[in-house]
């Protein structure tokens, strides 16, 4: 896919997780759910971004709703085999956000697409599907209508999936999913960001944010 580097990534942070603790995992529904959904977004925002040209994507139906699938089969496996390989760990209540980070020739973050996840591991209700799948379509509705609030990125920066987890995960029965992940060498912000909401929706028992991220006035410059 040209000189751009996409590479799936992981952050595993080791931090004090009490009040945050998942408990034994969210359902494993929801969790699919989640996953098919992020698929779904992210390859809308890398259309979005204009990273590739147009004719590397196909228009598709997903919940009545027409969205951009990539018809390239790299760009289209990095994509679904990140997102899927997340899929154990959403379940255990690990991972704590998902980001489409895209960076300058240096390497450094111009542009984070935050999803920020929580789930109630104690709902014990069925969950409607439905409804759920309903309130995850208004993100995709509301992402092309933030694409005046996203930075113009040229057709050779780099791109990536981030994955900030809340705890390093376990090996064992998902070793060979956890062997696709690798920490990431994309450098961060000295500064805090600077956010800006797009989307959210707090119900039981998925809550979920997508903001935009971009480098603080005072972040220092390369020189």
């Amino acid at each position: 896919m040209g000189d751009r580097k996409e590479n799936a990534t992981m952050i595993s942070r080791i931090k004090d997780t009490a009040g945050h603790a998942l408990g034994s995992g969210c359902d494993r529904e929801v969790a699919r759910i989640l996953v098919e959904f992020l698929e779904v977004a992210i390859t809308s925002i890398v259309f979005l971004k204009g990273v590739y040209p147009s004719g590397a994507f196909e228009r598709r139906r997903y919940k009545n709703l027409v969205v951009h699938r990539a018809r390239h089969p790299q760009l289209s496996h990095y994509i679904h085999s990140a997102v899927s390989g997340l899929l154990p760990y959403i379940e255990k209540g690990l991972v704590e956000r998902v980001a489409v980070i895209f960076s300058d020739e240096n390497n450094v973050p111009v542009e984070r697409f935050i999803f920020k996840l929580a789930v109630n591991p104690s709902y014990g209700s069925k969950v409607d599907d439905a409804d759920l799948e309903f309130a995850l379509r208004s993100f995709l509705i509301k992402l092309p209508a933030s694409g005046s609030l996203t930075e113009v990125v040229s057709r050779d920066c780099r791109w990536e999936i981030t994955a900030y987890f809340r705890g390093l995960p376990e090996t064992g029965s998902s070793k060979d999913v956890a062997s696709l992940w690798i920490p990431t060498d994309t450098k961060q912000w000295q500064q805090p960001p600077l956010i800006t909401p797009i989307k959210s929706m707090s119900s039981e028992p998925l809550s979920l944010q997508l903001y935009l991220e971009h480098p603080s006035l005072s972040e220092p410059t390369n020189p």
